[in-house]
């Protein structure tokens, strides 16, 4: 069965996400004051770990970023990031 989930992002500049196989990153976007992500799924399938770097506007880019997948901002604080999936 497919489904949309949503997944916690973290702004570090690299971190992991356990997503079912061939999950299809669709948005990321702030809920309730935190980034998340949300991505359409094969609720039946396994699981793998999925690596994704978080750059924020004016900072250095270190060219393994991968393919962008949007951009959020932290209103309360003034930041914007920009999300990527590193391709490994």
């Amino acid at each position: 069965m497919k489904a949309i989930w949503k997944f916690p992002v973290y702004t570090e500049d690299y971190f992991d996400v356990n997503m079912p196989l061939g999950a299809e990153v669709l948005s990321v976007q702030m809920q309730n004051g935190k980034p998340m992500m949300w991505a359409r799924v094969e609720t039946e399938v396994s699981y793998a770990l999925r690596r994704f770097a978080v750059r924020g506007t004016g900072h250095e880019m270190w060219g393994d970023e991968g393919r962008f997948i949007g951009t959020f901002q932290l209103t309360d604080i003034g930041l914007v990031f920009h999300l990527f999936e590193v391709i490994r």
